[in-house]
């Protein structure tokens, strides 16, 4: 399970379905709501244990690691991904995070038994402190996004939602931080349009698509109260995946996403953290058609607790 040339597969995806029923790890709930009175559905993958999609991906990744040592980088949710996983699979994981990630994503992923190594964003290259790690203990990187397993294993909440709505969706409104999600979804969801959301002034993938080359995020760079949804860019192996099969970048701004962090919570009783809410705030903000066969997906819902109850009071 070495060979770095892989790419994900649509049969991946089957098998990776197949390990997370054999945990068993129950699929999350498909919601049907009315938005701006159309009846779409939302994927509630909030939900999940670890209280985000990363689980899949995670779970698909360490299920074939080519050693007994995971190291990731994260701003929390994939690091309680692999966290969660390692300590199931009875492997070691370290894990890069930011010094100002969400305190509960840092003492989740603590708690799940993990060792947490912080960095200064901006300011230090966090994959240099993982490759650095990995020279100095061993280790297989796990990466969040940039894995054709980890794409796999997130392309099973697609195989869950067509189960569920007894067809293909015709489109998938995706958070999309690096891409690994939206490549995962492609792939389950061969025939639905798949339409990846940004924050402002972060849609790396956005651009590069519109561009057809990798594009970094600039030291300028907004801030944004996405913290799950800052890559500095995508990697080549999402952007080839996704070249030609997702459709034009959408971006939200924070009010908006705060906006359907509110609408989660009066209307489904959803705590979303905002990198989770960027497809619903797209949706609600009219910026993508949707249709009764449209699924839009809530990636995450580790919110810091103080921040939350301040967006939710207005």
């Amino acid at each position: 399970m070495t060979d770095r040339t892989r790419k994900p597969t649509s049969e991946g995806v089957a098998k990776a379905l197949a390990s997370l029923e054999a945990i068993p790890l129950p699929p999350t709930p498909l919601l049907p709501v009315e938005l701006n009175g159309v009846r779409v559905h939302v994927k509630a993958e909030n939900l999940q244990p670890i209280g985000a999609f990363k689980i899949r991906g995670a779970w698909w990744r360490l299920s074939n690691l080519e050693s007994d040592h995971a190291v990731a980088v994260s701003s929390g949710n994939h690091a309680q991904g692999v966290a969660w996983a390692a300590r199931r699979l009875g492997l070691k994981a370290t894990i890069v995070m930011p010094r100002d990630a969400p305190r509960v994503k840092l003492e989740n992923t603590r708690a799940l038994g993990a060792e947490v190594v912080l960095y200064e964003r901006p300011g230090e290259d966090r994959d240099a402190v993982a490759a650095k790690l990995i020279a100095e203990r061993g280790g297989t990187l796990v990466h969040a996004f940039g894995d054709p397993w980890v794409m796999e294993g997130q392309g099973t909440a697609g195989l869950e939602v067509t189960e569920q709505l007894g067809r293909e969706p015709s489109r998938l409104v995706v958070c999309c931080g690096g891409g690994g999600l939206a490549v995962g979804l492609s792939l389950a969801c061969p025939d639905a349009a798949i339409h990846i959301v940004e924050p402002d002034g972060w849609d790396m993938v956005g651009q590069a698509l519109a561009k057809g080359a990798i594009v970094r995020a600039g030291t300028d760079a907004p801030k944004t109260i996405c913290d799950a949804l800052q890559p500095e860019s995508t990697k080549q192996l999402n952007l080839d995946m996704l070249a030609g099969r997702a459709e034009p970048g959408l971006t939200v701004t924070d009010d908006e996403i705060r906006t359907a962090q509110r609408w989660a919570f009066a209307n489904l009783r959803m705590v979303v953290e905002p990198g989770g809410a960027a497809a619903l705030a797209a949706a609600l903000a009219g910026k993508v058609a949707v249709d009764e066969a449209t699924v839009i997906m809530v990636t995450g819902g580790n919110a810091d607790p103080v921040r939350f109850a301040e967006t939710i009071a207005g």
